[in-house]
């Protein structure tokens, strides 16, 4: 099964996105004549395999190499790099070329740069002395689609040089990629913002309309009528709690890349010992379509009736006489049994994890912490797991979320905590610890919380939830209802006015505005869920609403958008767009950087 989605469903045309991106790479190829080897950064590989296909690089002559420290090792007297623009992705570029001058070859050097060039890696070239044997250019990758409503800015690292680094670098790069988007879609009419990130992106983008105008006679209604960007700063609660829907499990346990995931051969049934295999995860898989987003516990159910009832017809098959058309019905439902046997086999292996105890444990203390019950019980537990030495990852999401829901730590527990965790893990944490608590993420208390205050106003717990017939988005964590998304809720049904004063308890500003000579143009006021005649765009389609998350989202988020664009009275199709997709271990990695 092909790698790259199939965008055919997708609410806009995603598929048009896709192809330019592929054009602008193969113009690049076709200005370097003849044979060349393509150099590419690993990180790149992993969005380039959603846009093209590695067979239609051959056929441009193309031998394709990874970009490491490694010489590289071809016959092509031209090199491509393509790279993101980090400079220590350069250090690897200028040392393969010094490598190749000392063998005395002479080769034809091109570095494009992704999305776009920057002065800190030219003058790596520079002081290298390597400036002038190569040619520079650019390849201006801002968005990749991951599916058929799903957007990736592919800023990995956006959440942590914001909050840290200072570095806002990435907020730019968002905005370029909406502004994109208003080329083929038209201006985006109404905004709602928030968190400090989410208000600056809107700020860039007016200045972006601005400089470089998108005309508004080409297009007279605008397909996209709303954006939401989010601050993933205003939630960090749910990325720190397990994800409970069967994608979100996924990627937990064995970590989605780029739309799939890379696992032993013999779980999936394969006699080749020792041996991975990619295992794609889009719509284009029927089945996974249609239980990516539903509670673990209920996909296990289906996927048991799904095999009962082949096996029933099976044995219908061979014991009764059938008519050609049942033949036929057979015959069709085969088709079906190489998805179905990828997802028993895949499920059978999620199981191993999620009956463990200590999955279950960590579950139980998710839901206590998230429901403020017993601050006493919460610390004992996480104390106890710094002592047993288990995972770090594992505790510092537990701690994260303790931390957060109680706006920060007592001086006198803050402080033991940090001394615990030195001594189990080693002093060269500390740099990590002093990082997080400069994010906010782990900190002293200053200010009584008002967890409690939001999670009642906004119905965050919702006791009861049936995770086979859902009808609140709480069913991705049983029993969570991820703040992000109840936020979004609002601001699709009524804006931010209502919720105002929660607003202002949640990290950041917020923003409301019309943009782009649209004022007449029906805002969300008019077109909460009973007006839905207005909400239709010319050809009857729904109404689109672009939700932008910066910092990151998770799948149990992403599902929990797409029930919530199914729901009754809803009058609007959703598209996400995120700089990256995450998860509590994905989201914490990049902070955990030791000392020398």
């Amino acid at each position: 099964m092909a790698q790259i989605p199939n965008l055919d469903n997708a609410p806009i045309n995603l598929t048009s996105i896709r192809e330019q991106s592929q054009k602008e790479l193969l113009n690049i190829l076709k200005n370097v004549r003849g044979k060349k080897c393509l150099v590419i950064d690993p990180k790149l590989g992993d969005s380039l395999s959603l846009i093209i296909q590695t067979s239609v690089l051959k056929e441009h002559g193309v031998e394709l190499r990874h970009l490491s420290g490694d010489p590289i090792q071809t016959d092509c007297s031209k090199v491509v790099y393509l790279v993101h623009a980090q400079p220590k992705l350069m250090k690897f570029i200028c040392s393969n070329i010094h490598n190749d001058i000392s063998k005395g070859l002479q080769r034809e050097y091109h570095v494009y740069f992704v999305p776009r060039r920057t002065v800190v890696c030219e003058k790596v070239l520079e002081e290298e002395k390597l400036h002038h044997v190569v040619s520079i250019g650019e390849y201006p990758l801002y968005i990749v689609p991951m599916d058929e409503d799903v957007l990736s800015f592919e800023l990995d690292l956006s959440y942590k040089e914001c909050q840290v680094d200072g570095d806002t670098g990435s907020l730019w790069h968002i905005a370029k990629a909406i502004h994109k988007l208003e080329f083929s879609f038209g201006v985006i009419p109404n905004v709602r913002a928030k968190g400090k990130a989410s208000v600056c992106v809107a700020d860039i983008l007016n200045r972006m309309q601005a400089e470089e105008p998108v005309n508004l006679s080409d297009i007279v209604v605008p397909e996209i009528n709303t954006l939401i960007l989010l601050d993933r700063e205003v939630d960090m609660v749910t990325p720190l709690c397990s994800q409970l829907t069967y994608e979100g499990l996924l990627d937990e346990f064995l970590h989605i890349n780029n739309g799939s995931v890379e696992l032993d051969a013999s779980i999936m049934g394969l006699q080749q010992e020792g041996k991975k295999t990619k295992v794609p995860l889009n719509s284009s898989d029927k089945l996974f379509k249609e239980i990516r987003d539903l509670n673990f516990e209920v996909v296990v159910q289906i996927l048991r009736q799904k095999a009962t009832s082949m096996k029933q017809d099976y044995t219908e098959m061979t014991t009764t006489t059938q008519t050609v058309s049942e033949l036929k019905d057979f015959v069709k439902k085969l088709n079906s049994l190489p998805e179905m046997t990828r997802h028993i086999n895949l499920a059978q292996h999620l199981s191993t994890f999620t009956s463990k105890p200590s999955f279950l444990g960590q579950l139980d203390m998710e839901h206590t912490i998230v429901e403020s019950q017993s601050y006493d019980i919460c610390f004992d537990y996480i104390e106890e797991l710094i002592h047993k030495q288990e995972p770090l990852t594992t505790v510092l999401r537990l701690l994260i979320l303790f931390s957060i829901t109680n706006s920060g730590l007592p001086k006198k527990h803050f402080d033991y905590f940090r001394r615990e965790l030195l001594h189990s893990y080693g002093f060269e944490h500390v740099a990590m610890l002093n990082n997080l608590e400069k994010a906010g993420l782990f900190k002293k208390q200053e200010s009584k919380s008002n967890w409690l205050t939001i999670k009642r106003a906004l119905q965050l717990v919702v006791e009861d939830t049936d995770t086979a017939n859902p009808n609140d988005i709480a069913y991705v964590f049983s029993g969570y209802a991820p703040l992000s998304i109840r936020l979004v809720q609002h601001a699709i049904r009524s804006g931010w006015r209502p919720v105002e004063e929660i607003l202002k308890l949640l990290p950041g500003p917020h923003l409301e505005t019309k943009r782009g000579g649209f004022s007449n143009s029906p805002s969300f006021d008019t077109l909460s869920g009973i007006s839905t005649s207005l909400t239709k765009v010319p050809d009857g389609r729904r109404a689109l609403v672009l939700v932008v998350f910066v910092g990151g989202v998770t799948f149990a988020e992403i599902s929990a958008l797409r029930f919530f664009s199914t729901q009754e009275g809803m009058a609007y199709d959703l598209i996400i767009a995120t700089t990256k997709i995450v998860n509590g271990q994905s989201l914490i990695e990049p902070f955990v950087e030791k000392l020398g």
